[in-house]
């Protein structure tokens, strides 16, 4: 398929331009809108490879490259370590203040609690002690008590 190299350089010519020539419709009638590059037409170039293959082709320009993005201080990961870090801290405050809030809790139930005890342990207290000295108390003492007819008889 190509040409086998014959030991010698090949023959150097100059690259061939070819412009093309608009084709004018030779019908009466307008012919369809054909779209047009928006800059002409580029020239069309011919090249001589050193093994002797011709290459044609439309001359481009060559591509640029894409500016580089600064990078940033520092890295997403650090950032994303540091924001997790904050919000653990802020869960764990939290948690802190809701146990310190149970806890106080707790105490005042059991304070309450002691408090109603002792309260009513005293009432009891008093209502035991005051029952001999006022006369207000009841005492019945049934050595041989008969009941007859739902009347006491002693």
């Amino acid at each position: 398929m190509y040409p086998e190299h014959t030991g010698h350089a090949p023959a150097v010519r100059a690259p061939e331009v070819h412009y093309p020539a608009p084709i004018t419709p030779a019908a009466p009638y307008a012919a369809p809108l054909v779209p047009v590059q928006p800059h002409g037409m580029p020239a069309v170039a011919s090249v001589v490879l050193p093994d002797g293959r011709v290459v044609t082709g439309y001359a481009i320009e060559p591509a640029k490259p894409e500016p580089v993005a600064a990078k940033p201080a520092v890295s997403r990961a650090a950032v994303n370590v540091a924001l997790g870090g904050v919000g653990f801290l802020a869960v764990c405050g939290g948690l802190l203040l809701l146990t310190t809030f149970i806890a106080a809790l707790t105490a005042l139930v059991t304070q309450l609690i002691v408090l109603a005890a002792v309260i009513f342990g005293g009432w009891i207290a008093v209502q035991v002690f005051s029952a001999g000295r006022n006369g207000a108390g009841t005492t019945v003492n049934i050595r041989k008590a008969v009941f007859k007819r739902n009347h006491f008889h002693g």
